[in-house]
Order: C-alpha cells, then structure tokens, then sequence
C-alpha cells in the first residue's frame, strides 16, 4: 500500500549540450535486488482489542482484523482493507480498490518469533501483477498482543522480485526526456523545465526534471505537494547506475544499483 525527488540560470546554460546527443541515462535499467538498502526507520504493527493499528503507515491505518473489508481514508492506492488472521504466526492482508483486489500480503512469523516474511503481489493499474517477498528482524514486541505481528520490525532483505517491478526506460529527444516502466507508469518532460504530467500510478500527477551532467533527478507531486524524489547517478562505467529516493509522504529513503540492459 505504498514513492521520490531531486540551479537555474547554470542549468539552463548546459541544456544544449546535454540534449545534443544522446544522455548516459538512455536505455533500458533493470533493479539489482541484492542492492536495495531499505529504509532504517522500523514499521510499527500492533494488534489489540480487536484492532490493527499500523503506527507508521502514512496514511494511518486502523482497521478491525476480522477478516471483512474496512473503509480506508487517504491512500490513493485502496479505499478498503481486509485482515484474516491465520494463526497467531501467519495472516493475510488484502487491499481493494472499487472492489478490486489491488494488494495481497501474507506474513509468517518465524518460530523463534525474532523474523517475519512478507509475501507480496500487487496489481498496477494496467493489469500487471508484481511479485515479491521482503524479510524483517524483530526491533520490539508486545507479548501480551493476540497475534506475532505485534511489535516494531525492521526490513532487511529483498529476497525476490518480480520482473515487471524492477525495470523503466529514458529516451531522450531533443530538450525532453521521457520515462516509462511494465507497469503503465510514464512521462514527457521538457529538461530544467516545468511540472509535466504523469500517468499510471495514481500516486504521482506531475514530475519535475533536472539533469546536470551524469545525474537526473526527479521530484514528484501530488495535489501540488512533494511526494517523491528520485536522484539517477550513472556511473562512470555507462553500465551501473545508483538510486537515491526520499519518500516525503512516509518520511523515508533508502537506494538502489540499477545495472543497463
């Protein structure tokens, strides 16, 4: 249920050498999994009374986990959200949208209860599926909660992906460059211009674009507000690329290698 950003009068006097021939961020890159640094900040879950709090989901998220669908407010992404409790090891979380499932989670809590898997799949709006799985370490628990869950964790790892949520592409073409991804996101912005729009994800309206030298950077906004920052540093080699993101919405960051394909 859940994205990233980055002076003039230099800037501008570099767009003709820049746009003259082809940029180093051209071409197809693909996510080196191994390589994402997830965020510091722990997620925080806690059950009680009946109720699933998550602490630090932005929008704030507190729902019955009885397993029906329940009214979500804010997230452009899902308007309900259902909870099945398993056991008190393993539950399932189900996102809709329109009544469509757009998410699915299931958690298994290890036996020694210190680690958590997270297997995922979530629909983009144009019908492709990402698949994945993301491991956590235990930072704090409630034991006195009625399900594992409960408590501060801490992502780790990416074990694994999917394809289609791992690649995008830039083209450039004269002053613009344009993006695009397997799942319907995309954009044609003017370099050191102004906000261009942005369609397939409803998280996104517009995007900013600046690029100086080897490094793009993207701002993202919704209803006019920052909620994303990317900054695309190809490497010296023209194969690699590092990724710096901010999510301004959850307050977080993290990076990424993405390798040319």
């Amino acid at each position: 249920m859940k994205r990233m950003l980055f002076v003039a009068a230099a800037a501008t006097a570099i767009v003709p050498a820049i746009c003259a021939a082809q940029t180093p961020f051209d071409g197809t890159w693909k996510t080196e999994v191994s390589s994402i640094d997830h965020p510091a900040k722990p997620v925080v879950h806690v059950f009680k009374d009946g109720m699933y709090d998550c602490k630090t989901c932005v929008p704030k998220v507190t729902v019955k986990f009885d397993g029906k669908d329940q009214k979500l407010e804010g997230d452009p992404y899902a308007d309900t959200l259902a909870i099945k409790v398993i056991d008190k090891s393993h539950l399932e979380m189900i996102a809709k949208k329109g009544g469509k499932v757009v998410s699915s989670r299931k958690t298994a809590i290890s036996m020694d209860t210190n680690s958590m898997v997270i297997e995922y799949a979530v629909t983009a709006p144009n019908g492709q599926v990402v698949k994945g799985a993301t491991s956590y370490a235990r930072v704090a628990y409630d034991k006195t909660a009625p399900h594992l869950m409960s408590g501060s964790w801490k992502a780790i790892k990416e074990e694994r992906r999917s394809d289609n949520g791992l690649a995008l592409t830039y083209k450039t073409e004269g002053k613009t460059i344009s993006m695009s991804n397997p799942l319907g996101l995309s954009y044609k912005a003017e370099i050191n211009g102004a906000d261009a729009p942005v369609t397939g994800d409803p998280g996104y309206e517009t995007v900013a674009v600046k690029v100086s030298k080897n490094v793009l950077e993207e701002s993202f906004k919704r209803g006019g507000k920052l909620v994303m920052a990317t900054r695309f540093q190809a490497l010296p080699n023209g194969k690699e690329a590092k990724v710096d993101w901010i999510d301004y919405i959850s307050r977080l960051n993290g990076n990424h290698l993405m390798k040319k394909q």
